[in-house]
């Protein structure tokens, strides 16, 4: 019988058992994946973004392992063996000098420097300090980026316009200005700290009080693009069922901000700090090229190109190889960072 659409009664076949064609009409055919494990996929898969992490990891091997086993130490000055070319083997007397007294004979590979130091363990070690120094400045401008983009995006209204606002100033300010002025009046304060307390301040001698002073400016200065990137996420996310549910429940902003809101910003958070790495390497070396960087015989990329700059018709190489360097992480972090963004943005999954 034909039922009555105007019926209320329900109807008894709506409720009988499906039949194998229907079964098989729901089953998924593609595994459910998580967001880290759907971006990973899409990572792989992007040879350019794999090229650069292997060229990466080999960069960081060359920086921080290979300088354990190699038989010179990267501020020994040599007797005799100033300004060695590469490859080019180390004189008689150096030589007799080195044996009488059981020092290393090993080759210098990319020669010396005019003060007999091994240049292989100095672009080493030079390598090392612009890696720690991009990663360091770049946690750090992630941390305070981030919790002042999140505070300012998930209040809004009058707090949103006045922190906004010290961000504009903040980007008015010149960094170059800032950073000599605090190398001149914390050059003093730093070493009577460094004297006066070696045990917890003495590592303020060894990287140079140039160094610290970056670092401030990092701090100070270099976060607000961070800011300004988390702001605009939270906006968005903060509109979103689960925080409306969440203050429902009871949490508080510090809770929701921590718990919810960066936490769905991780993706954005990974690919921006890793496209800011090459970009405090290059402040830095460009920093140290000037003479406001690590305080000698500690030693950067960029420092060791600027010390090569009066040998370059002689010694080219002294120029080339930390140039090179410099670019050849540059360009991995941001060929990696563009493989991360198009593995792990949303909008450009298709």
């Amino acid at each position: 019988m034909k039922k009555n659409p105007l019926s209320v009664q329900l109807d008894v076949s709506d409720f009988l058992p499906a039949d194998e064609t229907e079964k098989q009409s729901l089953v998924v055919m593609r595994e459910s994946v998580s967001f880290w494990k759907d971006g990973m996929r899409r990572l792989l898969k992007n040879k350019v973004a794999m090229v650069s992490l292997v060229v990466i990891i080999l960069v960081m091997i060359f920086a921080f392992i290979l300088p354990i086993f190699y038989p010179y130490s990267y501020d020994e000055q040599l007797r005799g063996r100033e300004n060695l070319g590469m490859m080019e083997p180390i004189p008689e007397k150096a030589l007799a000098l080195a044996e009488s007294k059981g020092l290393s004979t090993f080759p210098h590979i990319l020669g010396t420097d005019n003060m007999g130091r091994d240049y292989m363990i100095r672009v080493m070690m030079g390598t090392r300090i612009s890696l720690l120094v991009g990663i360091t400045a770049s946690v750090i401008i992630l941390f305070i980026g981030s919790l002042y983009g999140a505070i300012a995006g998930y209040f809004g209204g009058k707090v949103d316009m006045m922190m906004m606002r010290l961000v504009d100033i903040i980007y008015t300010v010149p960094d170059i200005l800032i950073i000599i002025l605090l190398s001149v009046t914390l050059k003093y304060p730093l070493k009577q700290l460094a004297a006066d307390y070696p045990a917890m301040f003495g590592w303020i001698e060894t990287v140079g009080v140039g160094l610290v002073c970056i670092f401030i400016v990092f701090a100070l200065l270099y976060w607000v693009g961070m800011a300004r990137i988390v702001r605009s996420q939270i906006l968005i996310l903060k509109e979103q069922e689960y925080v409306t549910a969440a203050k429902a429940l009871g949490a508080g902003s510090g809770h929701i901000i921590r718990k919810h809101l960066l936490t769905n910003c991780i993706g954005t958070l990974i690919v921006t700090t890793t496209l800011q790495i090459p970009s405090s390497i290059f402040t830095e070396s460009f920093l140290s090229f000037i003479g406001l960087g690590v305080a000698a015989p500690m030693t950067s990329l960029g420092s060791l190109a600027s010390a090569a700059i009066g040998g370059i018709s002689s010694y080219p190489h002294r120029l080339l190889i930390p140039a090179l360097m410099i670019s050849l992480i540059i360009l991995s972090f941001n060929l990696l960072g563009d493989g991360l963004r198009d593995a792990f943005d949303p909008k450009l999954k298709n």
